[in-house]
């Protein structure tokens, strides 16, 4: 399995396969037509007194990872539903954050690849 990463505003390409946004709210300014999202993964997104604790402050980025797989822990039913979804092939985790690296996303796709023995990225 193949997870890659991109900002939801950026354009599809025909690499991204199953494209998933993993934010808890909609992406401003982005049609869902637009958008071209497979599933919207908003269950298992960080919850709102996370993403307000953290703030991308990137001093707090280890903490945050820790918090935000605990509460992915406490949500088998929702990490099961996004497995499904993710399906076999190539997967892009979406997210609308200015931040390009210390984001959701890429937790996310940490805490997916320690659960799938043998997943590779890009």
């Amino acid at each position: 399995m193949t997870i890659r990463i991109k900002r939801v505003y950026d354009p599809r390409d025909a690499g991204d396969g199953r494209r998933i946004l993993v934010d808890r709210l909609w992406p401003r300014g982005l049609s869902k037509e637009d958008a071209k999202i497979y599933y919207w993964a908003r269950e298992i997104a960080p919850s709102d007194a996370l993403r307000q604790w953290y703030g991308h402050d990137p001093d707090k980025w280890q903490e945050f990872k820790s918090r935000y797989f605990a509460e992915l822990d406490a949500n088998p039913d929702g990490f099961a539903e996004l497995r499904r979804n993710m399906g076999e092939g190539a997967v892009t985790f979406l997210f609308s954050s200015k931040e390009p690296r210390l984001n959701n996303a890429f937790a996310l796709k940490e805490y997916v690849e320690s659960e799938v023995p043998n997943s590779r990225s890009d």
